[in-house]
């Protein structure tokens, strides 16, 4: 007697193996059957007459560390099929922290996943943290070692160079995050304090992985160029003999996306074990301080606040502002109650709206709503991202920001269904099991989460169930909180999260997965 029966299905098994027609029965958290089960019975049955079934989703760039703890079931993600969120990345998170660190990652992050004060609660490693996720959740999670906690947990806040004995203390930190179950290391180049860290020091601080072989994850310098960003990830993993990969690569214009393949083509697969992730959309999204000059966090994140009075500074991000479109980028979410109707208006409106000069107008902004203010950052040049998406290097991350009521990016809510229903079915970029294997097999291989990622005997019931003819994203820049549509079932650990296209009340059969641990 099985506990499930999925009859009838077209298995696509996340191995790139051609679809097959078959039954598969769970029993318990695992898969022990994919193959006719006629004359089988079991607690419950879904028939998938023309559905796919499939191995569930992974994420491998969110940023739910925060929401997770209130939003356990995380609708905008599971509704599209996503069984496992990557935290940590960008090299910034909550963990590990200690008492002189903390309140600074708090009001840094404000902007990005909303975490208050007063849900701290005495947490510092990273197995702490994730502690307050394991089995608490709808979804599982997996994480990287964040770089900027460590690198201020071992030099403090601020322009500040690594010496030796510091590059030790870095090393151990990596270690133990590492031994906390972590993939690998996470960097945010263009962000605190990680801007203020070397190619050396980065080098360093990556052979604290390399006996394990974690991944060096990271958001590049694009500040330099995102060629040369992707030139110095390979040079630190080529150093410390570690994988590389690189989180939400884009480029801004055509010549720019052919220089960045023919640079991997020819010279990263060759240099290190090379990956990519990509969400399916142009523009981006970030906090608006994220624009200010560099000089401004020299002294730490807390001191940061009391210099957005400088003229002197104002001036230097005046001139920056001026090199910017400003009417294609827009506020996505503040906390503020008395600005949150301009969520959805371009800074350039904003700017005309207050008769004063940009720099100005949002550093005043910035004052008033405690430096916590998300931006969305929106490009004409629809379909580049298409040249990535269908690379060997590619896997999905959907680099989701999650606020309700915020006009946030719709990548939170319809990457996994876009890449499925406009790259796969409308376009014909890739075969459904080239894309389903981006979206499953190939980052469960990539980050070493054993039993994940297929459909296959003994393998963990983490299991989407969709109509390949109806799946998409609906979702939009206007209108970005729509759930998608043709996602039908999804479990978690042989559980239903989502049943008919419904979240399952008080399903939180989600775990915390450990590198190379089933």
């Amino acid at each position: 007697m099985f506990d499930l029966i999925i009859r009838n299905g077209t298995v696509v098994d996340g191995q790139k193996r051609p679809r097959f027609t078959a039954d598969v029965g769970v029993t318990g958290d695992r898969i022990v059957a994919v193959e006719s089960l006629a004359g089988a019975e079991a607690h419950a049955e879904i028939d998938a007459t023309d559905r796919v079934v499939a191995p569930g989703f992974i994420d491998v760039h969110t940023h739910s560390d925060a929401v997770l703890l209130t939003q356990p079931h995380l609708l905008s993600k599971t509704s599209q099929g996503f069984t496992t969120e990557f935290l940590m990345l960008d090299g910034i998170s909550y963990a590990p922290v200690n008492a002189q660190t903390v309140h600074a990652w708090i009001q840094y992050l404000r902007a990005l996943d909303g975490l208050r004060f007063e849900q701290y609660t005495g947490w510092e490693s990273i197995a702490d943290y994730m502690a307050l996720l394991d089995g608490k959740s709808a979804q599982n999670v997996a994480t990287f070692v964040p770089y900027a906690n460590v690198r201020t947990l071992a030099l403090g806040f601020g322009e500040r160079h690594a010496n030796d004995y510091q590059l030790v203390d870095i090393q151990e930190l990596v270690r133990a995050g590492m031994r906390d179950g972590a993939c690998g290391l996470s960097t945010g180049l263009d962000y605190v304090d990680e801007c203020f860290a070397g190619t050396d020091e980065l080098a360093a601080a990556a052979l604290g992985m390399r006996a394990e072989q974690g991944v060096y994850v990271t958001h590049v310098r694009y500040a330099r160029g995102t060629l040369e960003g992707v030139k110095e990830a390979v040079e630190i993993g080529r150093r410390a003999g570690v994988p590389v990969h690189i989180s939400h690569l884009k480029g801004n214009t055509a010549a720019e996306v052919e220089a960045l393949i023919d640079y991997i083509d020819l010279v990263a697969v060759n240099e290190v074990d090379f990956s990519f992730d990509v969400y399916p959309y142009m523009g981006s999204s970030t906090m608006l301080q994220y624009l200010l000059p560099l000089e401004v966090w020299n002294d730490g994140v807390l001191a940061a606040y009391g210099k957005l009075a400088d003229p002197a500074l104002r001036e230097r991000f005046q001139r920056r502002l001026e090199t910017m479109n400003l009417a294609q980028i827009t506020f996505a979410w503040m906390p503020g109650r008395d600005n949150r109707h301009l969520c959805g208006m371009t800074l350039e409106q904003y700017v005309r709206r207050t008769r004063r000069r940009a720099a100005d107008a949002l550093c005043d902004l910035l004052i008033e709503e405690g430096m916590a203010v998300l931006l969305v950052f929106q490009r004409t040049e629809d379909g580049l991202e298409a040249e990535f998406l269908d690379h060997p290097c590619y896997m999905m991350g959907s680099d989701g920001i999650f606020f309700p009521g915020g006009k946030i990016h719709p990548r939170q809510y319809g990457s996994a269904t876009r890449l499925l229903g406009h790259y796969v079915r409308r376009k014909r970029l890739m075969s459904l099991e080239d894309a389903v294997y981006k979206l499953s097999g190939f980052p469960a291989a990539r980050h070493k989460l054993r039993g994940r990622g297929a459909v296959r005997k003994g393998y963990f019931a983490d299991l989407v169930i969709f109509d390949p003819e109806t799946v998409h994203d609906n979702a939009t820049f206007d209108d970005p909180h729509q759930l998608s549509t043709g996602i039908e079932h999804v479990l978690v650990n042989g559980v239903p999260i989502l049943r008919e296209g419904q979240p399952v009340s008080g399903a939180l059969p989600g775990r915390y997965l450990r590198f190379g641990v089933e």
